[in-house]
């Protein structure tokens, strides 16, 4: 069974940038870690990253024929990205939001997510740990 893990802008710079928010530990670690985890879940474990919208966007409506669900870190498009909203409402298929921080406790523009309403469920501020909660999520979703 395949799943999707989407990492959007900024993330492929963890690691490097804002450890202090986002933690010390690099893209290509938390992806590797992630990849385990699924593995272990059963899961074959697909990860993209992308700074463009229209590339999430994109891969978004590919999964609904390749993927059964999908763990999405949607960065700074959660907060606005209708276009995203409307991908995530159009497939068909479960997508767990995740956040590596908590939004909740950060600025205020970053309290509101506009893919929630869409979203199987939203995971934030377990740090790298979150991907991995989202995973168990998505495993609970599919039985």
């Amino acid at each position: 069974m395949k799943i999707l893990v989407m990492h959007g802008p900024n993330l492929n710079l963890l690691g490097e940038r804002e450890p202090g928010i986002y933690g010390s530990d690099t893209f290509e670690s938390i992806n590797a870690e992630i990849i385990a985890h699924a593995q272990k879940l059963g899961f074959e474990c697909e990860v993209f990253q992308s700074n463009s919208e229209g590339a999430l966007i994109d891969r978004l409506h590919a999964a609904r024929l390749d993927c059964k669900g999908v763990v999405l870190n949607a960065g700074a498009y959660t907060h606005y990205s209708y276009a995203i909203r409307d991908a995530i409402a159009a497939i068909k298929i479960p997508v767990v939001e995740v956040h590596l921080s908590n939004i909740h406790a950060r600025d205020e523009f970053r309290h509101n997510s506009v893919i929630a309403p869409v979203c199987a469920g939203q995971i934030a501020g377990f740090g790298k740990y979150s991907y991995i909660l989202g995973l168990e999520a998505l495993a609970r979703l599919l039985g």
